[in-house]
């Protein structure tokens, strides 16, 4: 859990910046939101800058992918699965969409802690 000092939207499951060993939790957090073969690269093991960045643009990508799901969904599963589940899956979308922004913000806040790219 955060403690204080740790700014809006500073990720619950890493200690805040000042705090004593935060640095291999963030580590770890980051790299629970990577594809876990990114662990087998030195480069992302021993650079946390290079991993905040690809983690970003992984969110990022995962970001994009759940947008363009939400603006197909009525075209794509309207014609077979009926509004009710078209209905449900734009509410998923947009719960996925509200945690994704969430996460992004945090892997910002930790890259910036971390140190420059």
């Amino acid at each position: 859990m955060t403690g204080a000092g740790a700014p809006p939207g500073w990720p619950r499951e890493v200690p805040p910046p000042q705090a004593d060993g935060w640095q291999p939790k963030a580590v770890g957090w980051l790299l629970d939101h990577c594809p876990a073969e990114y662990r087998s690269y030195p480069v992302v093991r021993r650079q946390p800058a290079v991993l905040a960045w690809l983690a970003e643009a992984q969110v990022d990508a995962q970001l994009a992918a759940a947008r363009g799901a939400y603006a197909r969904a009525r075209r794509d599963l309207g014609p077979t699965l009926g509004p009710e589940v078209v209905a449900q899956t734009l509410a998923a979308l947009e719960a996925e969409g509200a945690r994704l922004l969430a996460l992004r913000r945090g892997v910002r806040l930790v890259a910036e802690a971390l140190g420059p790219a």
